[in-house]
């Protein structure tokens, strides 16, 4: 994968819609000079690259001097920033409330105090409406300001009720600050770690949490409190692995959003995200009608307005419906006709390479490799877990551990028993280090390792042996993302019955249908 370009201007330019570069055009016609004309030509050749190349683009225009480049490039992205503004604003409550507060500060610097206490007054119902206590703390803080200073006479007990409601919304935010840090330094660990290996590391993390939670947590009302809450609880009780806690607190999360009219689109973006959980958590719990339920549910969701009109909103979607997808393949033991899915999936892919993060790339790899070694192409298994193991990243070291197995396995199925050996002390030596070699995958490198100097008669036993022994470890929570992440037990099935993986889980589908 090559690395992406990091010139923000570029980034910007190459984001907007053809509707934002129209609008950009038109903004600099009404509003610049002719001394704006380079920024006019620095925009079209950044709009005309497919990847960001300095040396080419000055080539090309040698009216632009490389002295000048980066002055050009910092006007240039605070001109398309202002002239989205103009043509966001109807789409954002908080860029509504930023708009209508500048009106207030203009008001008040003409010393028409009333008329600005008036837009003040408007701005904290829509503030109190959408609950955005960050603003309705601004809000009151310029209305004391107003009052401190100038005799209004626009209330009685004015003095008394400012305090009283600024006590209030500190208190909230307060707690909010609280519940939103909880949530953010929980789903961190999960984007560092993945899930909890041993008792040690759930003791840990639920620890964590109890000693942060608000003693009051429970009994809290209001969106942001119930919302940062409930994220709260699903970050631990999926990093603990237990997939019916998990489940409850995603529906939550999305009920919340029933309850509270106009927070979707004030939240679109908590939605998306709650949706993903809640077809995570069913596909966890292997519960086929419910995940199939969701998926139509969010597919629908993801055709409104204020999922069209809003890039980040599509791109997010997008993700998160595809890896549904994936999963319900996974489910239902269909991987070749999941296979149909990775054409789009890669166009996307591409399309939305300046701004996806790695992580979801990561996993995007990694669950193709899966349907390609489910239906039987070990090569392209290969191939694709090769672009995990190949890119230096960080970020979950579970899904690294698992690409390296799973790499391990497609080897071992395509017979190159020349790498294997290698392999083998490389995968241990990773994942050992990495300290995530649960029971299962310790059984599993056994095997392999004494499979070398088995004959073929001797191979379908040993097959059967460590299947047996695999299946102690079914009931375990810390051994369930091993049989999640790459269904072993499937697998050695299929290695028993000479059959695709996919034949295997197919079957299984259909008995629990």
């Amino acid at each position: 994968m090559p690395n992406k370009s990091t010139d923000t201007t570029f980034q910007l330019v190459k984001s907007l819609e053809k509707s934002e570069k129209r609008n950009f055009k038109l903004y600099m016609k009404r509003n610049s000079a002719s001394a704006d004309l380079k920024v006019i030509q620095l925009f079209d050749a950044m709009d005309k690259m497919t990847e960001y190349d300095e040396t080419a683009m000055l080539s090309k225009n040698r009216s632009i001097k490389k002295q000048q480049l980066s002055n050009l490039k910092a006007h240039l992205y605070k001109l398309i920033l202002s002239s989205l503004r103009l043509i966001k604003q109807d789409d954002n409550i908080t860029i509504q409330l930023h708009e209508q507060m500048d009106f207030a500060r203009i008001l008040y610097n003409k010393g028409l105090y009333l008329q600005s206490l008036k837009v003040l007054d408007k701005m904290k119902e829509q503030a109190k409406t959408y609950q955005q206590f960050t603003y309705l703390q601004q809000i009151l803080f310029f209305e004391k300001k107003i009052e401190s200073l100038y005799i209004t006479r626009s209330m009685q007990n004015r003095a008394d009720e400012l305090t009283t409601e600024s006590e209030q919304t500190d208190e909230r935010i307060s707690i909010i600050n609280q519940l939103s840090d909880l949530s953010l330094q929980l789903y961190s660990w999960y984007i560092k770690n993945g899930v909890a290996r041993n008792e040690r590391e759930a003791g840990d993390v639920k620890k964590y949490f109890d000693a942060h939670v608000p003693a009051q947590a429970d009994y809290l009302v209001g969106f942001y409190e119930q919302l940062y809450l409930y994220q709260s609880y699903c970050w631990v009780a999926f990093i603990r692995q237990d997939y019916l806690l998990f489940y409850r607190y995603t529906q939550k999360w999305v009920d919340l959003f029933d309850r509270y009219e106009g927070m979707l689109e004030a939240e679109t973006a908590h939605y998306i995200k709650a949706m993903h959980n809640v077809m995570g958590a069913h596909f966890d719990l292997q519960n086929e009608v419910k995940l199939n339920e969701a998926i139509l549910r969010f597919e629908k969701f993801t055709q409104r307005k204020v999922v069209q009109q809003n890039e980040n909103y599509r791109m997010l979607c997008f993700v998160y419906l595809y890896i549904a997808k994936i999963n319900k393949h996974f489910l239902e033991g269909t991987f070749t006709e999941g296979l149909r899915l990775v054409p789009h999936i890669e166009e996307k892919l591409d399309e939305y390479d300046l701004y996806l993060d790695r992580h979801r790339i990561l996993v995007f790899y990694y669950k193709i490799a899966c349907l390609y070694f489910g239906s039987g192409n070990n090569e392209k298994a290969v191939e694709y877990l090769n672009k995990i193991i190949h890119w230096k990243v960080d970020l979950r070291t579970d899904l690294q551990c698992y690409a390296r197995l799973l790499h391990l396995i497609a080897h071992y199925e395509l017979g190159n028993f020349d790498l294997l050996e290698h392999l083998i002390k490389s995968v241990y030596r990773f994942m050992g280090k990495m300290q995530n070699l649960s029971a299962v995958e310790e059984e599993i490198f056994a095997f392999l390792r004494r499979s070398f100097k088995l004959t073929p008669d001797k191979l379908k036993p040993a097959f059967e042996k460590l299947l047996q022994r695999i299946r102690k470890y079914e009931g375990n929570r810390f051994e369930t993302r091993a049989f999640l992440y790459l269904d072993i037990i499937s697998w050695l099935e299929s290695k028993l019955e000479d059959v695709n993986v996919q034949d295997v889980i197919r079957k299984k589908f259909k008995k629990r249908q």
